[in-house]
């Protein structure tokens, strides 16, 4: 007879926490300590229960670096006691959030999923209850003793998604998020199906948990569009202390190549600013040379984001701006995946 799993909750603060007061109509926050009691349901699960909450909750629109690090450290401090983790936070900014969790572990050997919901759990018609019960069921999915999942992932409404390959595409849909660019890696209905062949596969050699708690903020996002004037993007490039770029062009990485433009992205790779290429399609990938208007991007040492999200190429250029990398070691490590973030042609 085996254990039962350990499964510890974090809540960090977003919708899936509220719950009504049926008296005055006023939202108020959940007690995550008493879960457990709230949600019976969670008894029929295989596994025990413990959770832990930011102590003054952050609305996803509030979320930052520092709050990464804080789940981070949550995790490192319990990686030992527990066999998996449901972190919950505000769905606006989860796919940035869990794709930067995903960068930050490394050597990662149990599951983290990700959850939230578009109503609050206290509602009657909650999308919050299914979320968390089947997070929790597949953090605690085990298969010859081993977690079926032992990577960073995003469950929302019947499917559990690859965490740094998702995007969030409604504010109103119970089905908030997609991955279009890699399919789920399992889909919940009267059954919890694994598409096995598509989860990461643990390192067989167990090593050590590492934690890179360091990420540069020194970045932007600059979407291009048809009109951008030299003034603004010349703005942009010349931040002070501007570390990295990403520049979400069309189609499959096309840029207008004008001199002014060009030059300018020169002058900034010239001054060590690191520049990667996202496409703006919602699924699809950089190609650069396919078309004439990408050739020149890749002549001054733009790097392509193939089929990253916007969301995962911003985090990875956090993670691997503080890692000292010489440009030729950060295109390599960039556009090779580390966490199964992108499509390796």
């Amino acid at each position: 007879m085996t254990n039962k799993p350990n499964i510890l909750i974090i809540y960090t603060g977003g919708t899936i926490g509220m719950i009504k007061d049926y008296k005055t109509n006023a939202l108020k926050a959940f007690d995550f300590s008493q879960i457990v009691d709230k949600i019976p349901e969670l008894q029929q699960l295989d596994c025990n229960i413990e959770s832990i909450s930011f102590e003054e909750v952050i609305d996803s629109s509030n979320m930052n670096t520092q709050y990464y690090i804080d789940i981070v450290e949550i995790i490192e401090e319990n990686y030992t006691k527990f066999d998996g983790f449901v972190i919950l936070t505000g769905s606006d900014t989860m796919s940035y959030i869990s794709s930067a969790v995903s960068f930050m572990l490394e050597n990662l050997q149990k599951p983290i999923i990700f959850t939230g919901s578009q109503l609050p759990i206290g509602d009657l018609r909650t999308d919050a209850k299914e979320n968390l019960i089947t997070s929790i069921e597949i953090a605690s999915s085990r298969k010859e003793n081993k977690p079926v999942i032992s990577e960073v992932c995003l469950y929302f409404e019947y499917k559990l998604y690859r965490a740094n390959r998702t995007t969030k595409i409604s504010a109103e849909q119970f089905e908030a998020f997609t991955s279009m660019n890699y399919p789920p890696l399992a889909e919940s209905g009267v059954h919890l199906n694994f598409n096995e062949h598509l989860i990461q596969k643990p390192i067989k050699k167990v090593e050590k948990l590492i934690v890179r708690k360091k990420l540069v903020t020194d970045v932007v996002i600059l979407k291009l569009f048809p009109g951008i004037t030299k003034a603004v993007v010349e703005s942009i490039l010349n931040i002070k202390n501007l570390k990295g770029v990403v520049i979400e062009t069309y189609g499959s990485g096309n840029a207008p190549n004008e001199n002014w433009f060009l030059d300018l992205l020169k002058e900034a790779t010239l001054k060590g600013i690191k520049i990667v290429n996202v496409t703006q399609c919602a699924g699809g990938s950089v190609i650069l040379g396919h078309y004439d208007t990408s050739v020149s991007l890749k002549e001054i040492g733009v790097i392509s984001g193939g089929d990253m999200t916007t969301e995962s190429a911003i985090a990875k250029l956090m993670y691997l701006l503080n890692e000292e990398l010489s440009q030729e070691e950060f295109k390599h490590y960039f556009e090779k995946s580390l966490r199964g973030e992108i499509t390796n042609k």
